[in-house]
């Protein structure tokens, strides 16, 4: 499956050099004109990088990436007109990955997108989930696909026990139920977002001891979920 980046970039010839290089190296691109928009894309859908412009009406870019970071996890790439060191160091230190000044090299750009990428891909691979997850009295075991309470074995259909796995291995980070439909389900399978909604109903049933007040699996109103370790 080809990578998706989001590029978060108010001048549109820059955007649009950029979307054409990705896209000629194979990635899929979306763009967004302004933080506020750059922001709603993050919280809505999934990404695999971002590229993120500073200077940006509504929201800049240094308050963008501390939200986004808040949020995910993926690579983000700062691509601006600021040189100096003290930008650079703000905001590596508020969770850029990497800083491109402009005027840049496209070729140098799609180089640090791909070496970004694998980056983050040895780096998920080494911190796979381990075959038992502990979470306050929920235990799941990933080997054998079993789910416990308190002790007590508690049956789980195969896409419940992969949404519930996916939401342990994601603790504190909020999810769309595109997002959730998109990972546990798939582009081409049959249903919608709503599927994604029945089956929190029912996971809820079975771990949590107060299903208005969910511990583990919280609404976030507008958002979609999140998972709290």
């Amino acid at each position: 499956m080809s990578k998706t980046i989001l590029i978060i970039e108010d001048d549109q010839s820059i955007a649009e050099l950029e979307r054409d290089y990705l896209e000629i190296e194979g990635f899929e691109t979306e763009l967004a004109s302004d933080g506020k928009k750059g922001l709603e894309a993050v919280i809505q859908h999934h990404y695999d990088l971002i590229l993120l412009d500073l200077m940006l009406p509504s929201i800049n870019g240094f308050d963008l990436c501390r939200q986004i970071r808040e949020r995910t996890n993926i690579p983000i790439l700062m691509v601006t007109a600021k040189y100096e060191d003290i930008d650079k160091v703000r905001g590596l230190g508020l969770g850029a990955d990497d800083y491109i000044v402009k005027p840049f090299s496209p070729s140098e750009l799609v180089a640090r997108v791909k070496a970004h990428l694998a980056r983050y891909e040895r780096l998920i691979q080494h911190n796979a989930p381990k075959a038992e997850i502990n979470i306050r009295g929920l235990q799941l075991n990933t080997t054998s696909r079993q789910v416990f309470i308190n002790g007590k074995e508690v049956p789980f259909t195969t896409k419940e026990f992969d949404l519930l796995t996916f939401f342990a291995t994601h603790p504190n980070q909020v999810f769309s139920k595109e997002h959730l439909f998109e990972r546990i389900w798939g582009f081409d399978s049959m249903g919608d977002n709503a599927t994604v909604t029945v089956h929190v109903k029912k996971i809820r049933k079975k771990i949590e001891k107060d299903t208005e007040n969910p511990p583990y699996i919280q609404t976030v109103w507008g958002a979609g979920y999140r998972f709290n370790d």
